[in-house]
């Protein structure tokens, strides 16, 4: 305990401008970190890993173990290496988050034709959706915005459509060639149907007790979280409308509050959550679902 006492001193004496420099560097590199990782699985995976690496560094200090220092002193080298192997698919997600052209707020102008386009396109959107979940047939039909969708459409069947909400309900009618899938519209158009999108893997919806959200919603899920799409999703089960964007889920929509968000979201300059502190990072962040519950017990 006095040569650990004894260090302290002895780093306290030499700390330098530089020295704080440093510190703070350190500190941007886990926030960073930590930030690509939010919301994820990995999240947990790398909360242990901080606490078995505090957990061995004290006790190494604090005791006289040659035979279990020189293990972790073999080890390390190889962990450093297996760290980013583990998480690659949350920090691929996270720097494809960064590296979207979406997000740094170029283009921000729209000419009314546009926004008449838009308007229309939305409206579609919403008078098709409503009919499908009073008749409770299940959809997903993804909107783009400015990240590119060409790797999603191409495994689907190309349509290039006008949008129409008797299209829409035809496509997504049960038991017809093209009602398994997801819808990509883009441009206006239908781009193409039957699209088969990544499912989530973050732990949203392990959250939740909720049977209801299934494949499709972890593919909306999943396609909100590698691109700024917004993905609107109907239920086959209960006929709930729920709209995905950036690995969020906001259920039970009326014809208003789908309009309403969708128009937002479509028009938002602004595509990532702002984040209160930066001790939220080391929480997950309480699901939509959830909260939506609440209000509706409420």
């Amino acid at each position: 305990m006095q040569e650990l006492w004894s260090n302290f001193l002895f780093i306290l004496e030499r700390f330098t401008w530089a020295s704080l420099l440093d510190i703070v560097l350190v500190t941007i590199v886990f926030a960073l970190i930590l930030y690509l990782l939010r919301d994820t699985e990995a999240q947990t995976l790398l909360r242990g890993i901080f606490l078995i690496v505090i957990l061995i560094t004290l006790l190494i200090s604090l005791l006289d173990l040659p035979g279990f220092s020189w293990l972790v002193e073999t080890i390390s080298p190889a962990l450093i290496f297996a760290i980013p192997v583990v998480l690659a698919p949350e920090i691929r997600r996270g720097l494809e988050r960064m590296g979207t052209v979406s997000d740094l707020g170029l283009f921000k102008h729209r000419s009314a034709k546009a926004n008449e386009q838009l308007e229309q396109t939305l409206q579609s959107v919403t008078a098709a959706v409503l009919q499908l979940a009073q008749r409770r047939h299940g959809a997903l039909i993804i909107l783009r915005r400015k990240q590119f969708l060409d790797t999603y459409y191409k495994n689907g069947v190309l349509m290039d459509s006008i949008i129409t909400p008797q299209l829409l309900m035809q496509i997504f009618y049960p038991n017809t060639p093209l009602h398994d899938g997801a819808v990509i519209i883009d441009d206006n158009k239908i781009k193409a149907a039957a699209c088969v999108m990544p499912l989530s893997s973050s732990g949203v919806l392990n959250a939740t007790v909720d049977r209801s959200l299934g494949l499709r919603h972890r593919a909306a899920l999943g396609i909100s979280e590698v691109s700024d799409a917004v993905a609107v999703v109907v239920s086959e089960e209960t006929g709930t409308i729920s709209i995905a964007h950036r690995g969020r889920l906001i259920r039970r929509l009326d014809s208003d509050r789908l309009l309403n968000t969708m128009r937002a979201l479509m028009t938002s300059t602004e595509v990532l959550p702002r984040q209160k502190s930066l001790l939220s990072y080391f929480k997950l962040r309480k699901p939509e679902q959830e909260e939506e519950t609440d209000e509706t017990n409420a």
